[in-house]
């Protein structure tokens, strides 16, 4: 005999299967925002020269030599057309060195540069490493290699977003930046807390 409440049951199953199915498409869009697993085909590649000085002001022309009519203006030789330019200085290597894999396969070299006017860069050259969301450029005093959790406990400057997964890049230091100590420049993603790879530089 067939009861009221045994013909109900197979009404019950939509009330639960709808929230369950919210949930798991809830689960699987944070998920993707989160790990966004298409970011391992893709690559990002940068081709930047190496960084110049910015002058802080062109320098005035030099006006035309006109010689007087007893020839002292050249005897001395200045304002001559001969005289060659002397190079620019060019930028002090800091610290350098080559990644080391870590969390993902990653290679290339690192090198922290002053220029002249006293400007500081990281040059990431011959990089290549994998994409992944929210990765940036960062100095720390923790060493290169190793257990990775380490660098989110020291001291960092962070220099930006990566610019590309592959390809050379320049990164400028703030101004204000304490470089004492500072000892790798790491690729890390901020999400997940984990390190891609670091160089040595022993500043």
């Amino acid at each position: 005999m067939n009861t009221g409440t045994e013909k109900r049951r197979p009404l019950l199953r939509p009330l639960v299967l709808w929230p369950a199915a919210g949930l798991v498409l809830v689960l699987v869009a944070v998920g993707l925002w989160a790990f966004q697993p298409w970011r391992l085909f893709t690559t990002r590649t940068v081709d930047e020269a190496p960084p110049t000085a910015v002058a802080a002001s062109e320098e005035a022309p030099v006006p035309a030599r006109t010689d007087g009519a007893d020839g002292e203006d050249g005897e001395d030789g200045a304002g001559s057309g001969g005289a060659e330019e002397e190079p620019a200085d060019e930028p002090v290597v800091l610290g350098e060195g080559e990644f080391i894999t870590q969390e993902h396969e990653t290679s290339g070299s690192a090198t922290v540069l002053e220029l002249p006017d006293g400007t500081r860069h990281v040059r990431l050259a011959d990089l290549a490493t994998s994409d992944g969301p929210d990765l940036k450029v960062w100095i720390t005093d923790q060493e290169a290699g190793g257990d990775w959790f380490k660098y989110g406990d020291g001291r960092h400057v962070a220099l930006g977003e990566l610019k590309g997964t592959h390809g050379d890049a320049n990164y400028e230091i703030p101004a204000d930046a304490d470089l004492e100590g500072m000892t790798s420049v790491v690729i890390w993603c901020e999400r997940f807390s984990v390190a891609f790879g670091s160089a040595p530089v022993e500043l």
